[in-house]
């Protein structure tokens, strides 16, 4: 009996700690994957000048490809400029990590930063859409894009970054 009185509530903590834990890192996610394929504002097979060339088309005026910071990661950031003046930033053929709570931050540090920089003075742009494919954000009316340095996948829960790419002039 005296057994009975230790085993039960030690079984109900490794059963309390065992839910945290699938709460908080989600393993799974490391083997789902979410697609998205939204219309690129400027196609990867134009080129620059060529774009530019339009007068009332959207404009790809800075471009890098992923670095890896916590997961390998590849594909293109751009950031647009559309007609108008206002901005986006699209990722093109983006190949990396699912994770639980994946957000898209423009970052004032340049690309190759301290990962952990990429968590401050960053503007959000939202959840990242899905961690494969094509996908586009809008940039909110009223950020600096001359200040803009790179594009972070940022892991919010964990304060880690899963990518970086940087947005130099194209």
């Amino acid at each position: 009996m005296p057994q009975r009185r230790i085993l039960v509530p030690v079984a109900i903590v490794l059963v309390v700690a065992l839910g945290v834990g699938l709460y908080l890192f989600q393993p799974w996610r490391l083997l789902t994957v979410r697609e998205t394929h939204e219309a690129l504002l400027v196609p990867t097979s134009t080129s620059s000048e060529v774009a530019t060339s339009v007068a009332e088309s959207p404009k790809e005026v800075a471009v890098g490809q992923w670095r890896s910071l916590e997961h390998a990661t590849t594909g293109k950031a751009s950031l647009i400029k559309l007609p108008g003046g206002t901005y986006s930033v699209q990722f093109a053929a983006l190949d990396t990590s699912d994770g639980p709570d994946l957000h898209v931050y423009l970052s004032p540090h340049a690309a190759d930063s301290p990962e952990k920089s990429f968590g401050q003075g960053f503007t959000s742009l939202g959840k990242l859409k899905g961690n494969r494919g094509d996908q586009v954000y809008e940039i909110p009316a009223g950020v600096d894009v001359s200040s803009i340095r790179s594009v972070v996948i940022w892991c919010r829960r964990f304060s880690a970054g899963f990518a970086v790419a940087p947005l130099e002039q194209a």
